[in-house]
């Protein structure tokens, strides 16, 4: 898999959700046009210096569709990009108007990102979302009259004020859309500490509970037609990520914009966190970066097989010195060693066990 990837970070946010601990703002707006003109001036930097040309471009945060719809393709006109790339613009629900995603998909943008979590009202008041429950409805309709014809949205499973009741609930309203989403992400909920959800240990997630409702993920959309893809993902065929691939094969990706990281051969170099630092040292005239690090051969195939192993495409049976102490959470095809369903959320039991582990 030879696909070379961009990632542009945009790190503006209308409001903070409770689970968040991105390096995300949302009293930063009036730095909006500054940043945009320093990931601009970053680009034209790293072109000078042989940017390779993007296979796969995405815009993530943040919330993307924060900005001004112009100045995120203004970001994607500098960007050097195959005829055939693909382009992904992460959006809030409620930001999905018909005239914002026109605009996107006139601009270039062939794939949309939806973070719709659930579709009930109890859930979405416990993750601090603040979009109603007919949002996947309404984000259905435009994005299919906007002309996109690949777009995912993305569910969170895990709040304590979750049933699996609410969990088939959700599926159901999403498979019953007229325009269902073609691709399904399922996250985990993670108590991060310095957010409020981790800082009440009364809102965690019961892990049985939340295992279980991944389970039922799983099960229905495999019945409903869409292939697992990664521990978390799931696409109708041809409407696979090829942007996450990038990552899942441990190929190369650069990273734009502040907090953004990228991946080298072995190099791994990331940005400043803050906009607020990151506008100052490029209009200064200075890198962004913030740091890096140069992975050893060993840190590198250890970091390919895990990626790996996480995915459909498992690694092959030699990735491992033996099998007799996790053979229940694998199975063996064609001599490539692949999680089964109910190994995917104790993956690290099997990542572990290694040749290439640390």
């Amino acid at each position: 898999m030879s696909d070379f990837g961009v990632y542009v970070h945009v790190p503006f946010c209308a409001h903070r959700c409770d689970y968040c601990a991105f390096a995300t703002y949302s009293d930063r707006d009036e730095l909006m046009d500054r940043y945009v003109d320093s990931v601009v001036k970053e680009i034209d930097l790293a072109v000078a210096d042989g940017l390779p040309v993007a296979d796969t471009v995405f815009f993530g945060g943040g919330t993307p569709s924060r900005l001004p719809a112009q100045q995120l393709i203004r970001i994607l006109d500098a960007l050097p990009k195959a005829s055939d790339a693909e382009v992904t613009v992460e959006c809030n629900p409620e930001d999905a108007s018909l005239e914002r995603l026109a605009i996107y998909r006139a601009g270039g943008v062939n794939r949309m990102s939806f973070g719709v979590q659930s579709t009930q009202a109890s859930v979405l008041a416990d993750l601090g979302r603040r979009h109603g429950i007919n949002a996947h409805q309404e984000v259905a309709r435009v994005v299919g009259e906007a002309g996109f014809d690949t777009w995912n949205m993305d569910l969170i499973v895990g709040s304590r004020a979750e049933s699996l009741d609410d969990v088939r609930a959700t599926l159901g309203d999403l498979l019953g859309l007229d325009n269902p989403p073609p691709h399904i992400s399922c996250y985990a909920l993670t108590p991060e500490p310095a957010t409020p959800l981790g800082q009440d240990p009364n809102r965690h997630p019961d892990e049985d509970d939340t295992a279980n409702s991944y389970d039922l993920v799983g099960e229905v959309l495999e019945a409903a037609g869409y292939r697992w893809e990664e521990i978390s993902n799931w696409a109708k065929p041809g409407h696979e990520s090829r942007h996450n691939h990038v990552y899942w094969n441990h190929g190369n990706y650069r990273g734009f914009g502040s907090a953004a990281h990228s991946h080298e051969n072995g190099r791994r170099f990331w940005n400043v966190r803050t906009p607020d630092r990151y506008i100052a040292l490029l209009e200064q005239g200075e890198s962004p970066l913030g740091g890096q690090e140069v992975l050893d051969e060993a840190t590198q195939n250890f970091e390919r097989d895990a990626l790996a192993l996480r995915t459909s495409r498992g690694v092959p049976i030699e990735a491992f010195e033996s099998l007799d102490e996790i053979k229940h959470l694998l199975q063996v095809e064609g001599g490539r060693v692949v999680l089964t369903p109910k190994a995917r959320l104790v993956a690290n039991q099997a990542i572990v066990r290694l040749k290439s582990a640390p």
